[in-house]
């Protein structure tokens, strides 16, 4: 039918391959305060360092060099303290690359659109496929001009990715940039000194199968006894054999709680990692660990119920369950959450919609969700849109499944992502019976 966007095959998306949990480190004295931060910072300064030299190797890095940065620390640290710095830093130079190929593909679709539109006479109408073109000669001229500022900065950011040059600091490059203008963030020069200190610390450590407790650097016991290998050159702050310091709190953990005991008595391993919240004043305690992909069965299986069709929108996700034909049964659902203000708000609004939208499932007796796939990917650049920043806004902060659906427990459920067929009357969405367990299908529309 003329009009529509054409339907690509479905596709699967792999399930969560990973759990982590969170936890508040309470009951700390000033001593334990104390040598958390020294270790913090000692081990930060170290990772540091460690990223300026693999920043300095570029591309010609190899397994040598990395074993010569790891010799390197060793001393300053232990054993595995150097190799959890090491793999770190490795972790955000790859990071720093992807990103940069990110903005170098933006780059290049920003100049694709300008370009296609000053090829085209003032005033003509685009179509849906395509802008038209601008609307006067002052804003042709215009972007004559931004055209070329995009193409230097893209020549400019190719020249880096062949050199394997990166841009990357250590805190991060929002709050480095917010110390020149404090009175704007509402922060005194101690307050973000703090703040930068604190995102600087390094605080984490990989597991280790088959070790104690899973993780040797933090041993952390089934009844919540957190002891911490101290570096080489901090050892005489240590409270207990070996080099190691034991923090006077215990941790527990309310959710995953029993499954964490579980692989901590199996001695399986667990990555943790320790962070202090300057806003609350608080520490706290992330353990992470991997998990088997979860198999996939029959969609005939998965349909067998019945499947929730759900709708991203700015600000709720609106659900409908379907019978295995697609059919609608009952009353739609929505459930709201706020996109505004920082991310860890953001976060646990994306969090508690996704687990009511699970519960309601649950309910229901589905065992297989639908999610509609906007995929608005490359279509939330300035040249696309041009004056419509409040569309822009809007697109960019909606949900990204699956991203933002690992974020809830998807164990016993399956995702699929369509797209809507609007030939249907007075609106209403028809939904292709696709759908698997545990991971999720999508048909992703052609870019126009």
């Amino acid at each position: 039918m003329d009009g529509l966007r054409e339907i690509a095959a479905p596709f699967v998306v792999p399930g969560p391959s990973g759990v982590a949990i969170r936890t508040r480190l309470g009951q700390l004295t000033g001593a334990d305060e104390e040598v958390l931060r020294r270790v913090g910072a000692h081990l930060g300064a170290l990772a540091g360092r460690d990223l300026k030299a693999r920043c300095r190797d570029g591309l010609d890095h190899d397994a040598g060099a990395w074993a010569v940065r790891k010799r390197e620390l060793t001393p300053h640290s232990s054993a595995r303290w150097a190799g959890s710095i090491t793999k770190a830093t490795h972790d955000q130079w790859a990071l720093a690359r992807r990103c940069a190929l990110a903005r170098i593909r933006s780059l290049e679709a920003g100049i694709g659109v300008i370009a296609h539109r000053l090829s085209l006479p003032v005033g003509s109408r685009g179509t849906k496929r395509a802008p038209g073109g601008y609307r006067s000669r002052r804003a042709w001229h215009a972007k004559a001009r931004r055209l070329r500022v995009l193409e230097d900065r893209l020549a400019r950011e190719r020249a880096d990715w062949e050199a394997g040059v990166v841009h990357v600091v250590r805190g991060g490059k929002r709050l480095a940039r917010t110390r020149h203008h404090l009175p704007a963030a509402g922060l005194t020069e101690s307050q973000w000194r703090q703040r930068w200190e604190a995102q600087r610390w390094f605080l984490q450590a990989d597991g280790e199968s088959g070790k104690q407790f899973g993780n040797e650097t933090f041993r952390i016991s089934p009844d919540g006894e957190v002891s911490i290998r101290l570096p080489n050159p901090l050892k005489e702050l240590s409270n207990a054999p070996h080099g190691r310091y034991v923090l006077t709190g215990r941790i527990r953990f309310a959710h995953r709680g029993q499954e964490w005991a579980d692989r901590v008595a199996a001695n399986r391993a667990i990555a943790y990692r320790i962070h202090y919240d300057t806003g609350r004043a608080r520490w706290y305690l992330t353990a992470s660990w991997q998990t088997p992909a979860p198999p996939t069965v029959p969609m005939a299986t998965a349909l067998a119920h019945g499947v929730i069709g759900v709708d991203t929108n700015a600000d709720h996700l609106a659900a409908w369950r379907l019978d295995a034909h697609g059919n609608p049964l009952g009353n739609p659902r929505r459930f709201f959450y706020d996109l505004t203000g920082p991310a860890d708000h953001r976060d646990a609004q994306v969090r508690h919609a996704l687990t009511r939208l699970l519960h309601w499932a649950t309910s229901c007796g589905v065992k297989a969700i639908a999610v509609e796939d906007l995929d608005f990917t490359a279509e939330k650049t300035r040249e696309k849109h041009g004056r419509k920043k409040r569309f822009r806004h809007l697109i960019s902060g909606m949900l990204r499944f699956p991203r933002d659906a690992e974020d809830g427990d998807i164990r016993s459920y399956g995702t699929r992502r369509e797209e809507p067929c609007r030939c249907l009357p007075r609106g209403s969405t028809h939904w292709s019976c696709v759908s698997v367990r545990c991971g999720c299908t999508a048909r992703r529309s052609p870019s126009p």
